[in-house]
């Protein structure tokens, strides 16, 4: 891949590739190296205000296309993704930090999602049913709203665009993005690529800069009815603060906090292998991570000692070395904040059995590499087994049965993913009942969702809503119920005419 050094890059605005009105500027560098990737635009208001309005514009025309037309169009950037597929996955080790077939996997969901959404176009079910009155048919139809703002964070930075403005697109909505300001390159990848395809002027709008800038703007602007962000719970309750006084529509994917269940029958080879993949693939920065084990007492040892000692095999190192097995986490506010829980966790009384450190030496101090770290002997109340971490650490907890063990996955404030490994059917299908998540895998980790099932979770990961499958389409449309009545005669419905 060639190195993009200090090239500058720009907005996407109405079609044009426009500076920031202020003319300010700000870095992004490998969180591997600390090499330069590029230079963008630190937008500000006057940016989103100029952004909005060209996809304001642009949607009376967009509405029109027929969802079919749409539909083709994102089969194209598809295709184009998947031809450029290594490219882009090479960038997202350098600009994001994971390793290589971690990047490949997240460009392909993006290439899934948007063979999927285009499906769509030639579906967008609404419904028909019977009418009470004779000579009168009924139904229900989707409708576009507007301009989305769309804001998304860095850990799955061609995966989550597509989560989100693919359907956006597909249902006639037209966009405003603003990508994570660790990984701007990706964001600007992802909508050159959407030109490539077709996308018309003013359809697809891009912003760099800052939350507190363009992010906040976007929230708070009138011209847009709907916003939809993955983040922290922090600025999810911040943006439905924001958004309130315009009624916006607001769609959240928030944290996680999630648990893997290893019950005594269970295949400990797998379980381990699952909870390696989990908790510590993408160096532990997804929503989905298990950042908690909740083995049964008669496996509880056996599992920490095999755990341990393949999270002692791993190698930490840049993404695009092919035998990397842990990349950096993305900066180092984050790695910081990492560390932090592991001084946490040594305090509460837990056992730190491998990892808590910072790596360096062996080419790693110029970048931000923090070691897989395992607690035990982990009580469910600790804020190690509460409150999100986002890096390379998990939790091990005791459990008597598998009563103890949902009430402990249960017992956190977030409800993403869970998984269980057992060998009885009974009780996998008692925990896909009882586990209060949006996502339960059985002899699985808590990560590897699809894109044609929805993603979401329950409690404080999110407000409700899904993405990906058919509700992600929830999100972007309107219901409008349609009556047609061709009796030639005024028929009074809801009127009670008994006698």
């Amino acid at each position: 891949m060639a190195v993009t050094g200090a090239r500058t890059f720009r907005n996407f605005v109405g079609g044009e590739w426009v500076d920031a009105a202020a003319g300010q500027t700000f870095e992004s560098r490998s969180p591997a190296t600390g090499e330069l990737v590029g230079v963008f635009p630190k937008s500000g208001a006057d940016d989103v205000d100029r952004a909005v309005d060209a996809a304001y514009s642009a949607f009376e025309e967009w509405r029109l296309v027929p969802a079919p037309r749409r539909g083709e169009i994102l089969f194209r950037f598809g295709q184009l993704l998947a031809d450029h597929k290594e490219d882009v996955s090479q960038l997202m080790t350098r600009e994001m930090g994971k390793v290589i077939a971690e990047a490949r996997g997240d460009v392909q969901e993006a290439i899934d999602m948007s063979f999927y959404m285009a499906g769509e176009g030639r579906r967008l079910f609404g419904q028909t049913t019977p009418s009470e009155l004779r000579d009168k048919f009924n139904m229900s139809v989707r409708m576009p709203i507007g301009v989305v703002g769309v804001i998304t964070p860095w850990n799955f930075p061609i995966a989550i665009p597509s989560w989100k403005i693919l359907p956006a697109l597909v249902c006639g909505n037209t966009v405003v993005f603003k990508p994570a300001n660790d990984t701007p390159l990706l964001g600007e990848r992802f909508v050159e690529l959407l030109v490539e395809a077709g996308v018309p002027a003013g359809v697809v709008n891009v912003v760099h800069g800052y939350g507190s800038d363009v992010g906040d703007r976007m929230v708070r602007h009138p011209g847009v009815p709907i916003v939809t962000l993955t983040g922290s719970r922090e600025t999810g309750v911040a943006v439905l603060k924001a958004a309130a006084e315009g009624l916006k529509r607001v769609h959240l994917e928030l944290g996680g906090k999630n648990a893997i269940i290893v019950m005594e029958d269970a295949d400990v080879d797998l379980a381990v292998e699952g909870i390696v993949w989990s908790a510590f693939g993408t160096s532990g920065q997804r929503c989905t991570a298990a950042s908690r084990v909740i083995a049964h007492e008669r496996v509880y040892d056996e599992v920490q000692s095999r755990l341990v000692e393949a999270a002692e095999r791993m190698r930490l190192g840049p993404g695009w070395e092919p035998d990397t097995d842990v990349g950096p986490v993305i900066n180092r506010r984050a790695l910081e904040k990492i560390h932090s829980y592991t001084e946490i966790g040594r305090d509460e009384g837990a056992r730190l059995l491998t990892g808590g450190e910072v790596a360096s030496g062996n080419g790693l101090s110029d970048g931000f590499f923090y070691r897989p770290t395992i607690f035990g002997d982990v009580e469910a109340g600790m804020r190690i087994a509460q409150e999100e971490i986002f890096g390379p650490t998990t939790a091990l907890i005791r459990v008597r049965d598998l009563d103890e063990a949902i009430r402990v996955a249960n017992g956190v404030p977030y409800g993403l993913s869970s998984s269980i490994f057992t060998r009885d059917v009974n009780r996998a299908f008692r925990a896909m009942r009882d586990l209060d998540t949006g996502i339960t895998y059985v002899n699985a980790g808590t990560i590897g969702a699809e894109v044609h099932l929805p993603f979401g979770g329950t409690k404080e990961t999110g407000n409700g809503h899904r993405e990906a499958g058919q509700a992600a389409l929830d999100v972007f449309t309107e219901w409008k119920s349609i009556y047609v009545d061709y009796s030639g005669r005024l028929q009074k419905a809801q009127i009670d005419t008994a006698t």
